[in-house]
Formats: structure tokens, C-alpha cells, sequence
């Protein structure tokens, strides 16, 4: 018996492990907690391991070097004070991987290097309403599973700029398909992903509804994130 439990305890540390963080300080989505009891989920069925938190002392060299991803699910405001940033930044540059979760646009917007990072800001969004997702890029993991035009209800958010040169874009929205955006940038990417200082940056702009995280589709969008910045793809 106690061998076994060595065994296992042994596959689990030979996991990744990836840190679900979903600190708020400004609006609170009512989806944070489906958002990580899915990923949480998918961590099981996929082979890493899932650990959430609230707390940002946890950004720190040593509680950071446990980790090979950080899922921002949904954060908003000013939630890392200049050491914890530091730490963050140091994480990425030694080949960590990032996500960020719909809001996660809506986060450190006094820490340039976080907008690169996540590769937009949250400008404003209209009311939650059905549009066309144009997939632009069905090769990568997260997209290759859906079909050329998708079809959802979320909240659509614009942005302030277009993501930076360089950036792989994923998917975009046809802004003829739903009312209310102001981005008015020439196009409206809506999920995408880059190699960034060192490691890798995926952001899905998805993910506002409950009923996002249980669409077989989306689900697997967000997994196809996870396992691309933990380079399992």
C-alpha cells in the first residue's frame, strides 16, 4: 500500500501543474467559479495538475517555480503590487506560460508589459448577444476542433488596440453580426497567441457566460490554450 502511494505521488509531481488565479478589484464575473471547477476538470482528464488561488503573495520566485502556467481566469483591476510583478515577469522570461480568460483584459492596466503580455486591453462591450466567430486559424490546438464560422452568445468585448505585431490571431469576430461594438480598428480579433519574452501568451476573449463552460466547444477551446502554453500540444 505504501508503495502505491509513493507511485502515485510520483505521477503527480511528474504532472505540470498550472495556477488558476482569479483575484478581482473591480467587477466580479459569477462565472469565476465554474471557470476553475472546469479547468480543475480538465486537469484531470488531460494530465496536469490544477491549483486556483486569490492570494497574490503566491507571486514570488519560490511558490512560482512549482508552476509551468498561469490561467488568469477572469481577473479584473490592479492585483499585483511592483514585487509580485517582478516575480511574474521573471516566471515568463524562464519560459513560463500565460492564458488569460476573458477579463483578463480588464487587469494591470498601469503595467505595460502585462499589456503586452496578454496582447490587449479591454475598451467596452456590448449587451450578451449572439454573434459569428470567424475561425481564421483552425491549426492550432484550440481552434482546430471548430468549424470555419462559429456561432455563440458571450459578451464581445472590443478592444483598445489591436494585439502586437507579430501576434498569431485565432479567431476574430464579423462585427456585422451583432450590435453594439466600438472597436472600429478594421478587424476584431477575438482569441490569439505568441511566443512573448521568453514564453508563451494565449488569450481567449470568451468565457463572460456560466453556460460558456459547459459547450463542449469552448470547453475544448480553453483546453487547447492550456495545453499550448504548457507545450503539450
Amino acid at each position: 500500500m505504501f508503495s502505491v502511494l509513493i507511485a502515485a505521488t510520483v505521477m503527480a509531481q511528474a504532472k505540470p501543474t498550472i495556477l488558476v488565479f482569479s483575484k478581482t478589484a473591480g467587477y466580479r464575473h459569477d462565472c469565476i467559479e465554474k471557470c476553475v471547477m472546469t479547468i480543475r476538470q480538465m486537469g484531470r482528464e488531460n494530465g496536469f495538475n490544477v491549483r486556483h488561488s486569490e492570494d497574490s503573495a503566491v507571486f514570488n520566485d519560490s511558490t512560482l517555480k512549482q508552476y509551468k502556467a498561469l490561467v488568469f481566469a477572469c481577473t479584473t483591476g490592479d492585483i499585483l503590487n511592483e514585487a509580485q510583478e517582478a516575480a511574474m515577469t521573471r516566471f515568463i522570461r524562464a519560459g513560463g506560460g500565460y492564458m488569460g480568460i476573458h477579463a483578463a483584459a480588464d487587469t494591470e492596466y498601469d503595467w505595460p508589459w502585462y499589456g503586452q503580455l496578454v496582447g490587449g486591453w479591454f475598451k467596452s462591450h456590448p449587451a450578451i448577444q449572439e454573434a459569428r466567430v470567424q475561425v481564421v486559424d483552425r491549426n492550432h490546438i484550440s481552434t482546430k476542433h471548430l468549424p470555419e464560422v462559429w456561432v455563440r452568445r458571450d459578451e464581445w468585448y472590443d478592444y483598445k488596440a489591436l494585439p502586437p505585431a507579430g501576434t498569431r490571431i485565432l479567431m476574430q469576430l464579423d462585427e456585422s453580426s451583432y450590435e453594439g461594438h466600438k472597436m472600429e480598428l478594421g478587424s476584431h480579433p477575438i482569441a490569439w497567441c505568441r511566443e512573448f519574452d521568453g514564453g508563451r501568451s494565449f488569450y481567449t476573449g470568451g468565457g463572460h457566460t456560466r453556460e460558456s463552460y459547459d459547450e463542449p466547444q469552448f470547453r475544448q477551446h480553453v483546453l487547447g490554450g492550456i495545453k499550448w502554453v504548457l507545450r503539450m500540444e
